[in-house]
């Protein structure tokens, strides 16, 4: 497993650093960033909150919404999703991050930071509930209509005080001719984590079609992992393959 993830993995980071060269080679020197601020919000509704695999609202459905900034190469913004109260013991999840997006020529780097929140969750069953993670990244357009992204994420703490891991995913995603008032597009994402302190390896895929259509997205998704999670109380399997649709509008 771990093989065939490098190597995915590796494809990928090679594939945009190699689109990134030319532009490297003909001058270090990236353009000025533009210094507008912007904003926007978004909302959506999904069949299931499936995050790396798992699902956080115990296969049911979720309420979701989110606010970003942006100024130049810096960003920053915040992120909420309802969640199933018996998987850590609350209901909410609010997620906040920022960071900076540096262009050179068709790559745009990604460094900046995550704070995993549970609002309620007051006496975690072992440790605390809440997480930091560090990331970095890259995407950018491969091919006409085939862009690509990698990114790798670093905690030192799981929730639970559960070890240090880290987390790489790696995405492709194909943009399709016009259908009818559609903007149609098709893309995949393999995920792979591994934690330090336990050697415990997880990997999770998904693909699916996404119908964008003005400020509104359509998204059908399949999803599906190497690994068991059971909820504690149900019993269900929080991430055996799954098919997810996700309904989605974003402002301005």
């Amino acid at each position: 497993m771990t093989m065939s993830f490098t190597k995915s993995v590796g494809a990928a980071g090679i594939a945009l650093l190699t689109c990134a060269a030319p532009a490297l080679a003909s001058d270090m020197t990236p353009p000025p960033a533009g210094r507008e601020f912007s904003w926007s919000v978004n909302a959506a509704i999904t069949s299931d909150y499936v995050f790396r695999g798992v699902s956080q609202s115990d296969n049911d459905p979720a309420l979701q919404a989110g606010i970003d900034f942006a100024y130049g190469i810096l960003y920053a913004g915040a992120w909420g999703s309802s969640i199933d109260e018996t998987f850590l013991g609350g209901n909410l999840e609010i997620d906040y991050y920022a960071g900076i997006k540096p262009v050179l020529g068709p790559a745009t780097f990604d460094l900046g930071i995550i704070y995993y929140t549970y609002p309620g969750v007051t006496e975690p069953a072992k440790g605390d509930a809440e997480v930091v993670e560090l990331k970095i990244g890259v995407s950018g357009e491969i091919l006409p209509k085939l862009t690509g992204s990698t990114y790798f994420y670093w905690s030192p703490e799981a929730a639970g005080d559960n070890g240090e891991y880290w987390v790489s995913e790696t995405s492709l995603a194909y943009a399709l001719p016009k259908v009818f008032v559609f903007d149609p597009t098709i893309s995949g994402t393999y995920g792979y984590s591994e934690n330090v302190d336990t050697d415990v390896e997880t990997a999770w895929w998904n693909v699916g079609l996404t119908l964008g259509y003005d400020k509104f997205s359509f998204d059908f998704r399949y999803w599906d992992s190497d690994f068991d999670t059971f909820n504690a109380v149900s019993l269900t399997n929080l991430s055996d393959e799954r098919f997810v649709f996700t309904a989605k509008v974003a402002f301005p």
